[in-house]
């Protein structure tokens, strides 16, 4: 059997893609003959890979098929929507035939109204006795001679063309060449769109910066986190630089609370709702003395520094108490949310190492727990909030027995010391513990200041349980160095409903929810309810889907800014207060973080191209990123290596330095050679007004390696109808490259998600 050449397996593969898209379409091969121009023979032994592909044939192909030259080409849209650089030899091989290569030189541009291509023509002896093979495609062509010498025909005229030469013809017109006078022929050839049309992607709104509508402010007071960040602004009142100082003595209790009790005491810290609408308030002085009450509760029970404490406690009040107490007393905090299960407890408790668990009364909870311990002889320490319980410690009576006074000793817990262990979300695989230290609170600095834009004098809310990471990125650390106050609703179940009145009665003026709550509250009729106290407005945890953005705009007036990070971080990237943002695009990187997009070979890859994103460690670790995974060497290895940190997720670059979602590094769905991005498919689902929720995932296929699945949540009083499936993937087909619609539609009544609400594209 003859071996197939590296070029042969690429025809191959452009071949079988080509056929994919026919079948899509519903074309026949006799329709692709016509719409291509050749006999239906010759399709068929190009569609089989049986016959070389010249750049005409795939061209026209592409026109028929609604697609991108690239998409057939390579597999994969391309996403540069403003300009394009190829460098010397950098072209994209488009095809080899009749003696000649041709390069496209813009394949990264999405939606081109031209082919601008790089061809070497071989010189060939016999060629010139026979006649010139001639082709011919829609539009108009312009080709440039830049070595040797081209014999061109156009029609039944035929012109040598030398170095420098041009010539611009209608290429519908049969033409064709061949090099001559002895040598190879280098030369440009510019084949024009026949449509002309604007680039949808440079009208979109969506590539073009938009101007936020309130720029930060200048913060004149003396404020204490001065005292640790150092702040750069620019006009706008936008981050440039933030250096940190004085933080290996740093610790978040005692330095930033405690401090501020003593200068404003009776400044506002957090103004809590619980579930059955009881209200309560809470000073800077009050936090400073809970906290210390706590501390020493703790340690009359044997809790000592280095000892992991968990807690679950929802949205209660007493997490803040518990948070703050363990950082006096340098213990290290675990927070888990309530809905984990008896096996999840388990497995927590024994690779933390958990010495005593705060829980909730409320549910089933601490049962779940009881059953956990059984087999986890180490906890030995149960104390309940908000409840009684056989064999637990009663927090709410006991606790006020204690001083509330807590002193700072030489030995108290600070700088690199541990602070805080999360598990990570899990999508795949066990959780991993990520540690952070008690410099990670000053990291977040930037997250509430300038991303969440917080009024000192103002109120923040973002919906989080505490048992998420998320929680610290809005109801804490960084809120409370800017000396803002948060507002926390205690609820079991999001209602939109319920919540949505509460921005007026409470007057909060910054709130931050993730995407999965932003789409469920666009779903009511928002002209009911009055957010005009709400001046920014901010989300994270997933990517957001640009229609959720709009919708919010038009009903509310207000810009969503999109941020990412992780568990193991703080705000990475994220669109800040005072500087311009682009819907759908996560922003650009915060000052602290420095970033890079990397292939799998570990390079840098060039703007519009998808990468992983990674941070660059060598010159130290950041405040707020965390210092490694929990007795787990390998893991952290794996993430941690020639002086960066591997996200596991991947974004591309634009032009403008504007950085865009495209998923995790295990996500990208490989189907008949295309590699399609789930994210792209879920947002275009979501345009759609009967649909609440959506998630993208590939199925495993016989023939095609993988297909895309949409799983598909309706809003209430929609039927999920055959009929409805076809309308969703006709819609696809036609705002997408039609391959990427989904094959699979099923309707389903939620979605899989993990703890932290991020939906399980492995389990839909």
């Amino acid at each position: 059997m003859e071996q197939m050449t590296g070029l042969d397996l690429k025809i191959k593969e452009v071949a079988g893609r080509i056929k994919e898209l026919r079948e899509i379409e519903g074309l026949s091969q006799q329709d692709m003959a016509l719409k291509t121009d050749v006999s239906l023979d010759e399709y068929q032994k190009c569609e089989q890979g049986e016959s070389n592909l010249t750049f005409a044939f795939i061209y026209r192909c592409s026109l028929a098929l609604k697609v991108n030259v690239t998409d057939i080409i390579e597999g994969y849209s391309p996403e540069l929507k403003a300009f394009t650089v190829t460098r010397n030899g950098a072209g994209q091989i488009v095809s080899k035939a009749h003696g000649m290569t041709y390069y496209n030189m813009a394949y990264a541009f999405r939606n081109r109204i031209a082919e601008p291509l790089f061809v070497k023509a071989v010189y060939n002896d016999e060629a010139q006795y026979k006649d010139i093979e001639l082709t011919t495609h829609d539009g108009q062509e312009l080709d440039i001679v830049i070595n040797g010498y081209l014999m061109v025909q156009v029609g039944s005229h035929k012109e040598v063309l030398g170095p420098g030469d041009t010539i611009y013809y209608d290429s519908s017109t049969p033409h064709g060449m061949i090099a001559v006078n002895g040598k190879d022929c280098d030369f440009y050839a510019v084949v024009l769109n026949p449509s002309g049309e604007p680039i949808p992607e440079l009208a979109s709104s969506s590539s073009k910066e938009i101007k936020d509508k309130k720029t930060g402010f200048k913060d004149e007071k003396d404020r204490i986190y001065k005292k640790y960040i150092d702040v750069v602004e620019n006009e706008n009142c936008a981050p440039v630089s933030i250096k940190f100082k004085n933080t290996e003595k740093f610790n978040f209790a005692f330095d930033l609370v405690d401090a501020l009790a003593e200068r404003e005491p009776e400044k506002l810290a957090m103004l809590h709702v619980s579930n059955n609408m009881t209200e309560r308030i809470f000073t800077f002085s009050d936090m400073k003395k809970e906290s210390a009450r706590t501390a020493n509760y703790f340690k009359s029970l044997g809790i000592k520094k280095g000892d992991r404490v968990m807690l679950v406690l929802k949205r209660h009040y007493q997490f803040w108490f518990a948070m703050l107490g363990l950082n006096k007393l340098g213990a290290i905090a675990i927070p888990a949310v309530y809905q984990l299960q008896e096996h999840d407890f388990e497995y927590r408790f024994k690779s933390a190492g958990v010495k005593a668990i705060v829980c909730t009364g409320d549910g089933d909870t601490a049962h779940q727990i009881d059953i956990a311990c059984q087999n986890c002889p180490d906890l030995t320490i149960k104390i309940m909030v908000n409840g009684t319980r056989d064999g637990w410690r009663n927090f709410d009576e006991e606790y006020k027995m204690y001083s509330t006074h807590f002193d700072r000793t030489e030995d108290t817990a600070c700088g690199n010391d541990t602070m805080l262990m999360y598990f990570t979300s899990g999508t795949s695989g066990y959780p991993k513990i990520a540690v952070h230290n008690h410099k990670y609170p000053l990291g977040h600095f930037h997250t509430a200041k300038y991303w969440h834009a917080v009024d000192p004098e103002g109120l923040h809310f973002t919906i989080s349980d505490t048992g998420w990471a998320k929680a610290m990125w809005g109801k804490l650390y960084g809120q409370w160095l800017a000396e803002a106050a948060t507002f926390v609703y205690d609820f079991d179940r999001f209602d939109a409903e319920k919540i949505m009145p509460m921005f007026a009665k409470y007057h909060i003026t910054t709130f931050c929810a993730p995407p999965t709550m932003l789409r469920m509250m666009i779903k009511q009729d928002l002209s009911k309810y009055d957010f005009s106290s709400v001046k920014h407005m901010t989300t994270a945890g997933e990517a957001l889907n640009p229609e959720v953005y709009r919708q919010f705009e038009k009903l509310t007036g207000l810009q969503i800014h999109e941020g990412f990070g992780q568990s193991e971080s703080t705000m990475i990237i994220g669109n800040m207060i005072g500087a311009p943002h682009k819907i759908g695009s996560m922003g650009k990187p915060a000052p602290i973080y420095d970033i890079d997009l990397f292939d799998h070979d570990g390079k840098s890859v060039p703007v519009g191209e998808t990468g992983e994103i990674v941070v660059n460690v060598k010159n130290g670790v950041p405040c707020g990123l965390f210092t490694g995974y929990y007795k787990d060497e390998a893991k952290t290895k794996e993430v941690w290596h020639d002086g960066y940190y591997h996200t596991g997720d991947t974004a591309w670059r634009d032009e403008d330095g504007y950085y865009w979602y495209v998923g995790r590094v295990d996500d990208v769905i490989k189907s008949s050679g295309y590699r399609i991005g789930p994210f792209e498919i879920e947002s275009v689902i979501m345009e759609l007004p009967y649909v609440l929720e959506c998630g993208v995932s590939a199925c495993p296929d016989e023939v095609r390696g993988q297909i895309v699945k949409a799983s598909v949540v309706l809003v209430k009083g929609v039927e999920g109808t055959e009929e409805l499936k076809k309308e969703i993937q006709n819609y696809v087909k036609e705002k997408t490259a039609p391959y990427k619609y989904p094959r699979i539609v099923v309707f389903k009544d939620e979605l899989p998600k993990t703890v932290s609400g991020k939906i399980m594209r492995n389990k839909l």
